[in-house]
């Protein structure tokens, strides 16, 4: 489906039917499909709203300025408003975290809970800030699939890469069809992202964090902080998964994240 929000163009999946609704915000270089395994299995007991971020997956890129996480951030209150919900469970994924953590900043009161997966609260680091300008340089001088080849190995484990081919050619495929506009948007405004950290004790709503236990990209120790930071949250550790905990091992992430919405009613 395409929502037209304000002139730009948000393609969006909508499963499911039962409450709550839980907004899914993929991370990077990916597009809504990342949530396959989510949408498909979870929708007996939500509504699942995925959508792809601006200039990723079949969302438009407008031409003018830079994106910031905000501005992401406003594009899914703006498809929410289109949608009719005034209230929703968010969750994300890395990119999608910090994606999440401006929601909660801009729209608190639309936050029924939060589900941060394989994501940080911190800014970048100067070698952080360093990888993204390296990462925009090889994205427009050799394109999306040589980004796709960089980044395979660090979001997934060995064995999954190994043994389940199908799994990492799909994750391969999803990066490498992004448009080159809007990854070196997105590197840019995950770069230039703001410290999310002082807000965290401001996090009033139940929150679920979820981490890779082989995740490199962003190490456990993450996820630890997360949860000791946010009163109440509550961590599951997901084995034999790197990065993308929710594709490497969707039975585990999925029972999770049933649970948690389960109690909240």
């Amino acid at each position: 489906m395409i929502a037209n929000l304000r002139g730009l163009e948000i393609a969006y999946d909508d499963t499911g039917g039962a409450l709550p609704p839980v907004l899914l915000i993929h991370g990077f270089p990916l597009d809504r499909t990342l949530w396959r395994e989510q949408t498909r299995r979870l929708a007996d007991i939500a509504r699942l709203i995925a959508p792809d971020l601006r200039g990723l997956g079949e969302s438009l890129l407008p031409s003018e300025g830079a994106v910031t996480l905000d501005d992401y951030a406003s594009d899914l209150g703006a498809l929410l408003d289109a949608l009719g919900i005034e209230r929703a469970v968010v969750g994300g994924l890395s990119m999608g975290g910090y994606i999440a953590f401006a929601f909660y900043r801009r729209y608190r009161s639309r936050v029924r809970a939060l589900i941060l997966a394989n994501t940080r609260a911190g800014a970048d680091s100067p070698e952080g800030k360093k990888g993204r300008d390296d990462n925009i340089a090889l994205a427009r001088t050799q394109g999306a699939a040589a980004l796709a080849d960089k980044m395979l190995p660090k979001l997934l484990i060995p064995k999954t890469a190994a043994l389940r081919a199908q799994v990492a050619d799909e994750v391969k495929a999803m990066m490498a069809r992004q448009s080159v506009a809007g990854i070196v948007a997105a590197l840019a405004a995950m770069r230039d992202r703001p410290d999310a950290t002082p807000w965290l004790a401001e996090i009033a709503v139940p929150t679920l964090i979820i981490a890779g236990a082989d995740d490199t990209l962003i190490p456990l120790a993450e996820a630890e902080a997360l949860r000791d930071a946010i009163r109440g949250a509550r961590l599951v550790t997901i084995p034999r998964a790197a990065h993308l905990s929710n594709v490497e091992q969707p039975d585990a992430f999925n029972f999770a994240v049933r649970e948690f919405l389960r109690s909240l009613a």
